[in-house]
């Protein structure tokens, strides 16, 4: 693979089409001080987000893995004034560095990060009425990806669009033997995602600044 080539054309493409400004750069910048792990999504993946919302015309969105909020501040962007962003997050100190980032954003009357495991988040939600969402995006630990898109599910609706990043793992989930957990974990979820007659579901190649990987889109089919 050429990794030069890949992550000068991703920089082309968010050059022209998704360039940060100085809040996005500081969301960025604000990981390394806190020594949280540079893994969030790239820029032009940002602006993907974006124009996925835009075209479901989306109000709410719930969101697995916060991290600083880059993700976070590019989706409550795109939402209008009164939509709502519910991000989930498991590490306190990720949040407390997200809900700063948000802050400055100007986005906090427009986001919401919970501290948890989504594991026991999510049922609870789906239990006190929470939801449909339109649009639910999984990026949190991959071995229990499965057991999230199925809790997604009934927090869903009819043209609920569901999105789960790093399902490609750089072609490693191509071996059924694989000794990494997160491997396993997206295997678990791509196999169950191609079982579920209830969504409509692809999974896109990726290449770029974050190497090569792969992000799923399903949508909530329509119920006869």
């Amino acid at each position: 693979m050429n990794a030069d080539l890949f992550k000068k054309v991703d920089d082309y493409i968010s050059d022209l089409l998704a360039p940060e400004d100085a809040v996005l750069t500081e969301t960025i910048e604000s990981l390394d001080r806190e020594d949280i792990p540079q893994i969030s999504v790239t820029a032009n993946q940002g602006k993907l987000l974006q124009v996925l919302l835009m075209l479901g015309s989306a109000r709410t969105v719930l969101e697995l893995g916060t991290l600083g909020g880059y993700s976070t501040i590019w989706m409550a962007r795109a939402l209008p004034e009164d939509g709502k962003v519910i991000s989930l997050e498991i590490d306190e100190n990720h949040a407390k560095v997200a809900r700063q980032n948000i802050e400055k954003a100007g986005l906090t009357h427009k986001v919401e990060v919970r501290v948890g495991k989504a594991l026991d988040l999510l049922p609870k939600m789906a239990a006190n009425g929470e939801g449909p969402f339109d649009m639910i995006f999984i990026d949190a630990d991959k071995p229990p990806y499965a057991e999230y898109f199925k809790l997604a599910l009934t927090l869903s609706r009819p043209g609920t669009l569901i999105i789960c990043d790093n399902v490609i793992r750089e072609g490693k989930v191509l071996d059924a033997n694989h000794p990494d957990e997160r491997v396993q974990g997206v295997r678990r979820f791509n196999q169950l995602l191609a079982e579920t007659p209830s969504v409509t579901a692809t999974i896109l190649q990726t290449v770029g600044a974050k190497d090569y990987d792969g992000m799923a889109i399903a949508v909530v089919n329509q119920t006869a």
